[in-house]
């Protein structure tokens, strides 16, 4: 069992950047493939960064160059930096854990809102 709580989200202009992190317990974080989903009104949960318990990345196409996902196993938490956010980043975010070993085992955390305006 893992429990993941998510901070970091509020309000910025765009063009700004902020800060997402993910703190992990209960369970061996080394054991798990992490990621950050976000999910906008009226539309359905998408990837937006994935990072492998040995620090391999994948984005999606919309954020590349811009979101940086990174991972401390010392520290069990997962961040999401964020930079030249635009108002199509508008979402609530979510932290993901993947179990390695089985992969249809997932933990997800409360989400934290993410809103990119002027």
């Amino acid at each position: 069992q893992v429990q993941l709580g998510e901070s970091g989200g509020g309000l910025v202009q765009p063009g700004g950047s902020l800060r997402l992190s993910c703190a992990a317990s209960g369970s061996v974080f080394s054991m798990y493939d992490m990621a950050w989903y976000r999910q906008a009104p009226g539309k359905q949960r998408e990837l937006v960064a994935a990072i492998t318990s040995g620090g391999s990345t994948n984005y999606a196409d919309s954020v590349k160059g811009r979101l940086t996902i990174s991972r401390d196993n010392g520290k069990n938490t997962v961040s999401l930096q964020m930079n030249s956010l635009k108002p199509e980043d508008t979402a609530v975010y979510y932290c993901n854990a993947r179990y390695r070993l089985a992969p249809q085992i997932l933990y997800w955390g409360q989400g934290t809102q993410v809103t990119v305006s002027s």
